[in-house]
């Protein structure tokens, strides 16, 4: 199994017919110029290639009402004149004689939600156009002429049976049109994050903001958070997904992930004005992976103009799909404060449907740094000189970022497995390389002197395993690796591990040491390693780079600590991350298999996890699957943090929030 892509050419042949400098933008080499990128890279060929099939009128009428359906056929027999008159009718349309064709194929994620639950491909996205997410009932808006997502959500339900939906739009614009059709029902959970301004951004709608919650038996089901200021990047993107979606997105336990991928919220696209970088969407996307045992299924959206910043985001966010590492993720990872004050308004407004939420004690809403007038601010056109001079300074801007990005080789993607201690490994499994080599004698014994614990033939044995996928990992041979120590020589193992990985290159380490482990007492607390320690004795943040927690009793505690005290190390920017599961560590396989895929994201894959001799061959098992991108197994029903463990979070992140700024989960209050 792998990804699909979902494509026709026959979606290019709709194109604007007369001078529209707003409709300009939606263009047929939104298509090609992308798809023409994946073949450049060679994405395009690792898939499943997919040609889209023409909706049904029936399915159509999944969402849209049959006297709009009509009216979409009637198109076909227009001329240009009663086109034109008939786009006037709506926000932001042009209408085409070939548009009926185009966006029955465009409900291509039909197909897709077909391949993926069938089990053909693990994920996969649809290239298409005309964009949905605005389309509604019976109204084309925004460009959108059928509800592509909405449909293959209702899809998913009447055909596959399915029960619980989520669907992730990171367009910037809000997409009301999906908003509406599922505002009350709580099979579908909704999160859309869009650009606002309170208000002062298309389409203008108060149901945009976030205490707009869903209705009757939806409530809670709806989640906006809405960007009051242009300029969010890679942190506030993270940011959203660690403290708001993923949180309520676990407690929901989704069967299928669709997202809503617009790229307009992406650096380089004049219309967003944003400053996430493309290889942001790939950790989102490989976030998104732990969910629904990794059925992911996106449909484009935006992203305008055409010429870089749509085909190189697709590009990046197809990376991750065909289990291909991204790039380290660029800072600065500090979230601006309008980002923060919307975090916390919409955590505020979702509290009281979501356990998830509440762990941290009561949510306050903010003071708003702006408050919304009642003017709109001129519209940046498409065909304007500033418009124009956006564009180019922002395509400018993406061109230089990527230069310095496709410098950086990326290692392939194979877990480099060394289980040397009898019984550990249950057999070969794919993409999993068993590794039988060893850091030269000489060189291992040299290490070993450091500590007794290392003097025993076993020991030295793991020990000369371990170095050699430390520098197979440091050398881009290998992506990942995963070894077995004795119990009693982990602590030195661990130790010299972290030794040779700085003195090797690595300039940050992350360290997540479960269980009975010590942080060696003389590592040099430089800011270059971080020392997080799950099971320790209290929860104490002893420095700025050595902290340690108890291990939460519940799933709701579990997930509450891995989201809200470990992933923010994203702060930290590791470029190798250490997962340690030492004596005693007390996790369940499935809670490792998460914190092991999770903990990929942050270095970009870069993960080396150390298990013991008592472990077994179905912990070494989900561990290797985890760290070859699989999607880890369910943690089972979710179940609220105890009241020790949620107060032994908030005292950790309120000592470590003003170093952490990932941490935060609202704004500061500013001093006037």
């Amino acid at each position: 199994m792998g990804t699909a892509l979902v494509y026709h050419e026959d979606m290019t042949e709709a194109r604007l017919l007369w001078e529209d400098p707003e409709c300009e933008i939606e263009s047929p080499e939104r298509l090609t110029t992308t798809l023409e990128r994946l073949q450049q890279r060679g994405l395009e060929q690792r898939c499943l290639r997919l040609a889209a099939r023409e909706a049904s009128e029936a399915e159509l009428g999944l969402v849209h009402s049959p006297e709009y359906v009509a009216l979409l056929r009637g198109t076909q027999a227009l001329g240009t004149r009663e086109l034109q008159a008939l786009s006037r009718q709506y926000d932001a349309i042009y209408f085409h004689p070939s548009t009926f064709h185009c966006a029955r194929l465009a409900a291509g994620g039909l197909q897709l939600v077909d391949a993926v639950l069938t089990g053909a491909v693990h994920n996969g996205l649809a290239l298409v156009r005309p964009p949905g997410h605005h389309s509604q009932r019976a109204a084309a808006n925004g460009f959108c002429v059928f509800n592509n997502v909405a449909l293959a959500a209702k899809y998913a339900q009447e055909k596959h049976g399915l029960h619980r939906i989520l669907i992730v739009d990171w367009d910037v614009h809000h997409g009301q049109g999906i908003q509406y059709t599922f505002e009350d029902d709580p099979s579908i959970l909704y999160f859309s994050w869009h650009r606002y301004e309170h208000g002062r951004f298309w389409p203008y709608l108060r149901e945009s903001s976030a205490d707009t919650v869903g209705q009757g038996t939806g409530e809670g089901f709806t989640v906006n958070l809405p960007w009051n200021q242009v300029g969010m990047g890679n942190a506030d993107y993270v940011a959203a997904f660690l403290h708001v979606l993923l949180p309520v997105a676990f407690e929901f336990d989704p069967e299928l992930v669709l997202v809503a991928a617009g790229f307009d919220s992406a650096i380089g696209d004049p219309e967003g004005q944003m400053q996430a970088t493309p290889e942001c969407f790939a950790h989102l996307t490989q976030l998104l992976q732990v969910l629904a045992g990794g059925r992911v299924c996106a449909v484009l959206e935006g992203g305008y103009p055409p010429g870089v910043a749509l085909p190189v985001s697709v590009h990046d966010w197809c990376r991750p799909c065909w289990v291909t590492l991204p790039h380290p993720c660029r800072g600065p990872w500090c979230p601006h404060h309008s980002a923060l004050e919307s975090i916390q308004s919409v955590r505020a407004a979702q509290a009281p449907h979501w356990t998830s939420l509440q762990q941290e004690g009561p949510v306050p809403v903010p003071s708003p740094s702006n408050h919304s007038p009642e003017w709109k601010p001129a519209t940046l056109l498409p065909g304007g000189y500033e418009f124009k001079t956006a564009a180019t300074q922002a395509a400018a801007a993406l061109s230089s970022l990527l230069d310095q990005l496709y410098l950086q080789p990326t290692p392939p993607v194979r877990t480099a497995v060394a289980l040397t201690l009898a019984g550990c490994w249950p057999g070969p499994a794919p993409d999993v390389l068993c590794e039988e080599g060893s850091a030269p004698q000489e060189e291992t014994q040299t290490w070993a002197r450091l500590h007794e614990a290392l003097a025993k033939e076993e020991a030295l044995t793991a020990l000369g395993k371990v170095l050699y996928l430390l520098d197979g990992i440091l050398d881009g041979k290998v992506s990942s690796g995963l070894a077995a120590t004795p119990a009693l020589a982990a602590a030195a193992t661990l130790d010299v591990a972290i030794r040779r990985g700085l003195a090797q290159g690595a300039q940050r380490l992350l360290c997540v040491a479960v269980g009975q482990l010590d942080r060696p007492s003389d590592l040099a607390d430089d800011g270059r390693n971080l020392w997080l320690n799950i099971r320790g004795k209290e929860a104490a943040a002893l420095s700025t780079f050595h902290v340690s927690v108890p291990l939460p009793v519940t799933t709701g505690g579990f997930l509450n600590c891995v989201l809200a005290l470990v992933l923010p190390a994203y702060g930290f920017q590791p470029d190798l991350v250490l997962l340690v599961l030492g004596p005693a560590h007390g996790l369940q396989d499935p809670q490792a298999a998460l914190l092991a895929a999770l903990l990929r994201v942050p270095a970009g894959g870069r993960v080396l996890a150390l298990v013991g001799a008592e472990s077994t061959a179905q912990l070494a098992g989900v561990l290797a699957r985890a760290l070859c991108g699989e999607a880890p197994p369910s943690l089972g029903p979710f179940s609220a943090a105890s009241p020790e463990d949620t107060q032994a979070l908030m005292d950790l992140r309120g000592q470590l929030e003003p170093q952490w700024k990932m941490l935060q989960v609202a704004a500061p209050v500013r001093v006037l």
